[in-house]
């Protein structure tokens, strides 16, 4: 599951970093991003075959909705069944995309309450997920372009916060999910990032409110214990790479 996530970098550095083509969206960094708020994604021009990087909404609402009451739970889609499923099925055939992010956040159970981990690369590098976007036709006749983050099964440390997480999808693939045709093949790299790769660390619980949106949200929690395997060093997300 990835219900929060955190871009810590600006526009212009995550388009750098994946090689976009267009002119940089004016999007500024959020440390807290939920379901029905705007996200970077890359998406593969359709005639000159660039990498295109665009504001759209967080939340897919398939193109046959009747309204876009649901896009919060479409905010991921399993890796499993994406090829299958009627509200991802076309866009997993057709608009396949990448969602650039610094890390996500997830919950453990402590008791009766919850502690907050954050998870970024561990060298610092920006993270990109696998991601598919649709086009809705609103009321007005206007086209909203909305987006979800392609998960599969946790493996290794990510399995003690939760079952999912999102597909961590490495550069030499990018081309790949955005254009190619093979669906088994596509299929296959729907699989987790290796454990080596990522680092967690506790970060404080005010993170669960939506209207709290700060650099201190990524900072370890002093005051927060946690065991050793989910208690890294925060990697330095602003990294320029």
């Amino acid at each position: 599951m990835c219900g929060r996530y955190f871009q810590a970098r600006s526009s212009g550095e995550i388009a750098r970093f994946v090689g976009a083509s267009n002119a940089t969206p004016n999007l500024p960094p959020s440390f807290n991003k939920a379901p029905t708020q705007e996200g970077l994604v890359l998406r593969r021009h359709p005639e000159t075959g660039q990498r295109h990087l665009d504001v759209l909404r967080w939340g897919l609402v398939p193109r046959w909705a009747k309204d876009m009451t649901g896009a919060a739970r479409m905010m991921n889609a399993r890796g499993e069944s994406v090829a299958e499923k009627p509200a991802f099925r076309e866009a997993f055939r057709k608009r396949r995309c990448l969602v650039p992010m610094d890390g996500f956040f997830e919950w453990r159970g402590e008791g009766k309450a919850k502690q907050p981990f954050a998870c970024a690369l561990r060298n610092g590098a920006p993270m990109v997920c696998a991601g598919l976007w649709e086009g809705w036709k609103q009321p007005d006749g206007d086209w909203l372009r909305t987006y979800t983050i392609v998960t599969c099964a946790s493996a290794g440390r990510q399995a003690l916060l939760h079952d999912r997480m999102p597909v961590i999808l490495p550069p030499e693939t990018w081309d790949v999910w955005l254009s190619g045709d093979d669906e088994p093949a596509l299929s296959g790299m729907l699989r987790p990032a290796e454990d080596a790769l990522l680092a967690f660390w506790p970060v404080a619980a005010r993170v669960g409110r939506v209207a709290e949106n700060d650099e201190g949200l990524i900072e370890r929690d002093p005051l927060a214990v946690a065991p050793p395997e989910l208690d890294d060093p925060p990697p330095d997300v602003l990294r320029r790479t």
